[in-house]
């Protein structure tokens, strides 16, 4: 029985908050770097060359995190299934955090020369490596925890935690570029990176005083019965479950950085909207977003993750073209329509995933196969999106009919991946099912039994 069901309610706040912290780190950290590379990162760290490279080389040192998150995933993925969830969560975030902080007292190329690049880059790296099983060692923390019937929606906080580091990023961001450029480029934009030591030591604190969770103190009970190889295990025994995660991954993470990322570049470099009204509507759209999750993910609750992750995937393709359409008015209301429907329907996706991938794999093994399935997702959807969406602009002469296509190409795929799934919500994820999984197959091949 869950920490929750046994009526320690005290508890079940520190476990939301202890999930919570380390996905708003996470984000945060992706905001404020992705921001820092495009303003003072070029300037700064690969000063020798012009402009436009330097940015784009600051840039790519952004992408160079996506590399280790699946490694990431490999490591700390295994250790979650052989020693706890507790200790991983801790060792994750502690990683991305002092990452986060080190950048920000980091030298400049004027003051050690070519070893500030370098630096940089391995400072990324490490970040990488720790957020490749944050998020999911915060959803297993949550979802074991959950009592029976609610695990969407306790799955829900850690994506909540997502666009609370995305808020809080933007806010202090916000602040320090309103500093006279010369302050800004000396300090000002240290001060962002320098204040994560706050979430860190918050959560460092917080998931200290955990408990394991339910699920894997049975598995510690019985140490003979432990996953020796739990990742290959993961794809070796659930094959279709990990392919599964790679397949929804494709429209949630690849819509997730299409729609607010690559447009908000859209709008304001292709159509000329102005950054501050581009920016109201997409961080308004996170707003959106969070409420939209918790609710999609209670829905998963009631009828099933199957046909609310669809919708999400099928919604992304009605949007495709009529999102655009809207940008392309550059108006305000149409701004924020078409940020919010992105961002919503996305969340449809987002919401659920919490839960459904969780419930994939079995009990030993559901570390691994979690948090590497979603980062190896990671790479093929979400990393590549912006860059492919700005080739095919420029193919299109500035047109953006080949992203709505790219778009819908990315949703048909999800939605079949998870049509092909089998529906998890109300399975005991205490018990390892993956012995039966091929009589499930079977007994589960149409679309209309995901909601029975």
């Amino acid at each position: 029985m869950s920490a929750a069901a046994e009526g320690r309610p005290a508890h079940s706040r520190r476990v939301i908050a202890a999930s919570c912290v380390g996905t708003a780190l996470e984000w945060y950290d992706f905001f404020i770097y992705s921001s820092a590379a495009a303003l003072v990162f070029g300037h700064l760290f690969f000063p020798k060359l012009d402009p436009a490279t330097g940015t784009l080389v600051a840039l790519a040192t952004f992408g160079v995190g996506f590399l280790s998150r699946p490694l990431g995933g490999l490591v700390f993925g295994h250790l979650g299934d052989r020693i706890g969830r507790k200790p991983v969560l801790i060792i994750t975030l502690l990683l991305v955090g002092v990452g986060t902080l080190l950048i920000g007292l980091l030298p400049t190329y004027d003051q050690i020369g070519v070893w500030a690049p370098i630096l940089l880059v391995f400072l990324r790296l490490v970040q990488g490596f720790g957020a490749g099983a944050e998020y999911g060692g915060a959803v297993l923390m949550l979802v074991e925890h959950a009592p029976p019937g609610r695990r969407g929606f306790w799955g829900s906080f850690a994506p909540l935690g997502v666009g609370a580091g995305m808020m809080l990023a933007s806010g202090v961001f916000a602040l320090v570029s309103r500093l006279p450029q010369e302050d800004f480029l000396s300090w000002g934009w240290r001060v962002p990176f320098l204040l994560s030591i706050v979430m860190v030591i918050f959560g460092v604190v917080i998931r200290m005083g955990l408990k394991e969770t339910p699920v894997f103190e049975k598995i510690a009970a019985e140490p003979e019965t432990k996953s020796k190889n739990p990742v290959w295990e993961s794809i070796s025994r659930q094959p279709r479950n990990f392919f599964v995660v790679l397949g929804s991954r494709l429209a949630e993470n690849g819509h997730g950085y299409l729609f607010p990322v690559f447009g908000l570049s859209y709008a304001v470099n292709n159509l000329g909207v102005p950054k501050s009204e581009a920016l109201f509507a997409m961080m308004s759209g996170y707003v959106v977003q969070m409420i939209c999750v918790v609710a999609f993910a209670s829905l998963s609750d009631r009828i099933g993750r199957r046909p609310v992750y669809i919708f999400g995937a099928l919604f992304g393709c009605l949007l495709a073209f009529p999102f655009f359409a809207m940008l392309e008015a550059k108006t305000t209301f149409w701004l924020c329509a078409a940020f919010w429907l992105a961002l919503g329907g996305n969340a449809a996706m987002f919401g659920t995933q919490a839960a459904y991938f969780a419930e994939l794999f079995g009990p030993k093994r559901r570390f691994s196969g979690f948090a590497f399935a979603r980062e190896l997702g990671s790479i093929l959807a979400g990393g590549p999106a912006p860059a492919i969406a700005t080739a095919l602009v420029a193919w299109a002469s500035g047109s953006s009919w080949p992203v709505a296509l790219y778009a819908i190409f990315l949703g048909l795929v999800t939605a079949y991946a998870v049509w092909m799934g089998p529906e998890t919500y109300r399975d005991d994820i205490t018990v390892d099912a993956s012995e039966s999984e091929p009589e499930r197959a079977k007994a589960e091949p149409r679309f209309v039994r995901a909601v029975a």
